[in-house]
């Protein structure tokens, strides 16, 4: 294993031990504090064009097998750890996470003082980042990289055809791809839906004249406000009066297209311990999240048709909106969990019966 560099777009220089892949690698430097699901991690699109830098100090303890995975490949841009274990025991490994790295051709980095690095995203803010061979020109090849405010990046995780998941037997409920993970196609299916999969530019129209009778609004990367054919599709989901369920950024482009508006994070919420809070019922529930934008709460609270169902504990932002009259709800955590605790699983049965009834949860 060779010298690597992590370089931060303010000059912050970490110096570490390459593992994975050989190449170089430019993002968003970000941090998850999850202690475990680091394949999960990897594997979620919501992670397109990051560098992802893990709390919790060993990773890799448990290998790599082929049934953890939230999309067909690695996601993340390049991957920071404090102690990479080179000896994995899990009866169901199949390889090493180094190895993985390797054949997904994504570079990691450890032996980085990755509690350093949290607190400078922590006060400055997640910024471009850089793993490389060497310091040379390293801020100003950063500095030239686009960053994440205004990218479209779902359109690049979308699947480029419709597909069906699961049995095919239930109600009929249309998935948008925006970067969708496998577990909540899971629970869908599980709820009792029938599951088909659309690329994010597909028309309501098609959806419909296919038979589906309610929408979901995936997860997926990037900055809401870029995803401007989104947009149009929910305000003609309101329309329509469609039933329509969303999560992160499906949740961020509900609030787009019921005339709100979305911000940036400072540095954002990426952890399977997040308190958010049921404004409904008062329960808290400890929820799995990533997301680096949010939608403002001052922008919606002039409207008395809609609600704010969910707050995070920690800051106050909003996780949650559902339509006073119209069968339409979102939640900018991921109820699915993978990884994470199982506290909101019950929002997809809640979903099936807002779709078989038509009317709001």
């Amino acid at each position: 294993m060779s010298k690597k560099y992590l370089v931060l777009e303010d000059g912050t220089i970490f110096e570490g031990t390459g593992f994975g892949y050989e190449g170089e690698t430019i993002g968003e430097a970000v941090f998850n504090t999850s202690m475990s699901g680091y394949q999960e991690v990897l594997t979620d699109p919501s992670y397109n064009g990051q560098i992802v830098a893990m709390t919790y100090p060993m990773i890799g303890n448990y290998g790599v097998n082929d049934e953890d995975v939230e999309s067909s490949m690695v996601q993340v841009a390049g991957f920071v750890v404090k102690e990479y274990s080179k000896s994995y025991s899990n009866f169901r490994a199949t390889r090493s996470l180094d190895r993985y790295l390797k054949d997904e051709k994504t570079p990691g980095i450890e032996g980085v003082d990755t509690r350093k690095l949290t607190l400078i995203i922590r006060d400055r803010g997640a910024m471009r980042a850089g793993i490389f061979h060497d310091t040379k020109d390293a801020v100003d090849r950063l500095k030239a990289h686009p960053s994440m405010l205004g990218l479209d990046l779902a359109s690049g995780v979308s699947c480029r055809e419709p597909y069906t998941y699961g049995d095919g037997h239930g109600l009929q409920v249309a998935v948008y791809d925006y970067g969708v993970k496998r577990n909540i196609l899971r629970l869908l299916d599980g709820a009792g839906f029938s599951v088909t999969v659309y690329p994010g530019t597909t028309p309501l129209s098609t959806v419909l004249n296919d038979g589906a009778r309610g929408v979901f609004l995936s997860n997926g990367p990037g900055d809401p406000d870029a995803v401007s054919y989104a947009h149009d599709l929910v305000r003609n989901i309101i329309k329509e009066e469609v039933p329509a369920f969303g999560i992160c950024l499906g949740h961020q482009l509900m609030g787009i297209g019921l005339g709100g508006r979305t911000y940036k994070l400072k540095f954002g919420h990426r952890g399977g311990n997040q308190p958010v809070k049921n404004l409904r019922t008062g329960k808290v529930e400890i929820t799995s999240q990533n997301h680096g934008f949010a939608v403002d709460h001052e922008s919606l609270k002039d409207r008395k048709d809609i609600e704010i169902t969910h707050i995070n504990l920690n800051d106050n932002t909003v996780e949650g909106l559902r339509h006073r009259r119209l069968p339409l709800f979102s939640v900018q955590y991921h109820p699915e969990a993978g990884p994470g605790p199982h506290d909101s699983k019950y929002l997809f049965h809640e979903f099936y019966d807002m779709v078989e009834r038509g009317a709001p949860a």
